[in-house]
């Protein structure tokens, strides 16, 4: 079987925070946007192949979506998903698990689409309990478990979770035969985004490791960590907003273009380096175990997403849970100490001075 190889990660946003769902510890309501902003994704859904396109990105990619509310709230969609695994791309879309029809539509797609499709179900246990649509939950991942579409179920360590826990995993065992992954959540109201939760850090890691997560112990550990090291985002991945096509080196990183401006056009790049606009990677534990910064030791994504249950299946097909097992050094070139130093002063950001830039060993 040829082995594929990762060309890069994109991390692609959906500004719609439309949702049918209010949890209390969400983006959302700690920026107070519970408002629903209305989202034109006609570019995009008639531009995604074109502006994605392997010829263009220079191979396969994982390509992951994720809305400010629902992701799976726009008619689009679901066109949307089918051009980018059209192209041969693998597909990650992060979803609360409860919009029936859309998952249904998913279901329909071809085997080989389906293989390569991935979905991130959050469990937002007391929403879905106060909504009465727990069964409806469960029953989608069975749906989709069927298709053979992989999967995760992800819970957020918010402190008003903590008497339910037991609760939680009863449940949890009873439908799924596992316990859920631990995300950890920032807090968006405060410069620098600590993490979400007024327990003493100490407590708040022996509280949820409970549920023996290699996401929660890989993203705690990197949670408040500035990232010094060299960083490929911008080179080896990037962040698209799918509204605008506009895309950035990463979340707060420099702008390098357009996507749907002139779909025939190369894609301008250009790597973060020691250049990190954010206090800590919040996110790394895609955007590092992934490899965006090669020489750090991660866990592999693969182990952070999946589950193995009793009777020897598991969440993830073989063929994601090969892919997302994939390193972007492996078919990307690191760069020399001199080109570092070059791509340092075109990224440089004001945080660096140039000369202390081209001490750099």
């Amino acid at each position: 079987m040829k082995t594929v190889k990762m060309k890069r990660f994109i991390e692609c946003f959906l500004p719609t925070t439309a949702c049918n769902m209010e949890c209390e510890y969400c983006y959302i309501t700690q920026n107070a946007e519970r408002k629903v902003k209305k989202v034109d994704l006609s570019l995009c859904a008639d531009r995604i192949g074109k502006a994605l396109s392997q010829e263009r990105l220079g191979g396969v990619c994982m390509v992951n979506i994720c809305a400010a509310g629902e992701t799976l709230i726009p008619k689009e969609i679901i066109s949307i998903l089918r051009d980018i695994l059209a192209d041969g791309h693998y597909v990650m879309l992060v979803t609360n698990g409860t919009l029936t029809e859309r998952f249904r539509e998913c279901c329909s797609f071809p085997e080989e689409y389906r293989k390569r499709l991935f979905f991130k179900l959050s469990f937002h246990y007391l929403e879905l309990k106060k909504l009465g649509k727990l069964e409806v939950y469960f029953t989608n991942i069975k749906m989709i478990r069927e298709a053979g579409i992989s999967f995760t179920v992800e819970i957020t360590p918010d402190d008003g979770y903590i008497p339910y826990i037991p609760e939680i995993k009863a449940v949890c065992m009873k439908n799924l035969g596992v316990l859920p992954h631990v995300t950890v959540a920032r807090d968006e109201r405060y410069k620098g985004y600590p993490f979400l939760s007024k327990l003493p850090r100490e407590d708040f890691v022996k509280t949820w490791d409970a549920f023996d997560s290699e996401l929660f112990r890989f993203k705690e550990s990197i949670f408040e960590v500035p990232r010094r090291e060299f960083c490929y985002a911008g080179e080896w991945g990037f962040t698209v907003n799918l509204q605008t096509g506009d895309y950035r080196q990463c979340y707060k990183g420099k702008k390098l273009g357009n996507l749907y401006k002139n779909t025939e056009a190369p894609i301008h790049l250009c790597p973060v380096g020691h250049n990190c606009p954010e206090g800590h990677c919040y996110n790394g534990h895609a955007f590092l175990g992934f490899g965006l910064i090669p020489e750090l030791d991660t866990p592999d994504y693969a182990d952070q997403r999946n589950r193995v249950l009793p009777d020897g299946t598991a969440w993830l097909s073989e063929p994601m849970e090969r892919f997302m097992r994939c390193r972007l050094k492996d078919a990307n070139e690191e760069y020399t100490l001199q080109q570092k130093k070059k791509a340092d002063i075109r990224s440089f950001n004001g945080k660096q001075k140039v000369k202390d830039i081209l001490r750099i060993k």
